[in-house]
């Protein structure tokens, strides 16, 4: 759609960039709302990063979305935080305001949240024991997630233990449910309800994780927050084993209400023709 003098515009920061997906999915919501605005892709160098944040400020863009590998650096300029990205000590959204102060938010949590209970229901984990695979920031924002969702325990299990250690002891206090470090899988899959994917392996190009789904009780459910591609070889593996499957792609969509709410002034919908849309990206890509 054609920008007119008045368009509100909106960044992406990463480096690369190229591979985000965001940019077509706020295109999708402007064009079926009809808005004035753009999504505009940034590459930004991390030594740039801060410079270009105060450029785009200065240049009135209403905030910028964030992604690998400035999401700490995106939070350490905050004026003012969510209890998300506090717990992640990143933020993958910035919210520029007109006195230059700058919000930040991490979406990831409230969407991942949004995702397993549009497809598991709202009390899926609830009191229930749950497994997050990994320990970095999307581990911390899966975790935040699960206390949204109310679930009783949280255990983490990642390659490097004392990173898994950290997180646990960073989150303490913070968030509702028992957070435990297993070393062991197998236990840590014992009684879990629901285990979240958080790392990189099986992401278009990577290697896949290799872990016993037998070690899962029947009824259970694994959510692979990797979008590209769309079923992973884990998830794959777990749906032809028999276990409720939830792939990545509801995460993103559903993370980006907010930041398109902040940029646009107006609260956009996650719906089938989205999703549709998403996917025949994906397959394109």
């Amino acid at each position: 759609m054609t920008l007119t003098g008045a368009a509100r515009i909106a960044g992406i920061m990463g480096w690369p960039v190229a591979q985000a997906f965001s940019p077509r999915l706020h295109g999708f919501w402007l064009a079926e709302l009809g808005i004035d605005g753009a999504l505009v892709p940034l590459a930004v160098r991390p030594e740039d990063f801060s410079t270009v944040v105060r450029g785009l400020m200065k240049a009135a863009f209403t905030g910028s979305s964030v992604t690998i590998p400035h999401k700490e650096a995106a939070f350490a300029l905050c004026h003012e935080s969510d209890l998300a990205a506090r717990a992640a000590g990143a933020a993958n959204l910035l919210i520029f305001h007109r006195d230059g102060r700058i919000e930040g938010c991490n979406t990831d949590a409230t969407g991942l949240a949004a995702s397993l209970r549009e497809d598991l229901g709202p009390d899926f984990v609830r009191g229930k024991v749950a497994v997050v695979l990994g320990a970095g920031g999307a581990a911390r924002a899966a975790i935040v997630a699960l206390h949204d969702l109310g679930a009783g325990e949280v255990r983490i299990v990642n390659r490097t233990r004392s990173r898994a250690d950290q997180v646990a002891s960073a989150l303490a206090g913070q968030v509702g449910p028992r957070l435990a470090v297993y070393g062991d899988w197998p236990l840590a899959a014992k009684d879990a309800a629901l285990v979240v994917h958080t790392t990189s392996a099986g992401m278009k190009g990577a290697p896949s994780l290799d872990i016993d789904l037998a070690a899962l009780p029947k009824g259970a459910a694994l959510c692979d927050i990797v979008y590209n591609p769309l079923e992973t070889p884990l998830l794959r593996r777990a749906r032809t084993a028999g276990y409720r499957t939830v792939d990545g792609l509801g995460m993103l969509m559903h993370q980006g209400v907010p930041a398109f709410k902040a940029f646009f002034g107006v609260e956009p919908k996650v719906t089938p023709a989205l999703r549709a849309h998403l996917e025949e990206a994906l397959r394109a890509a």
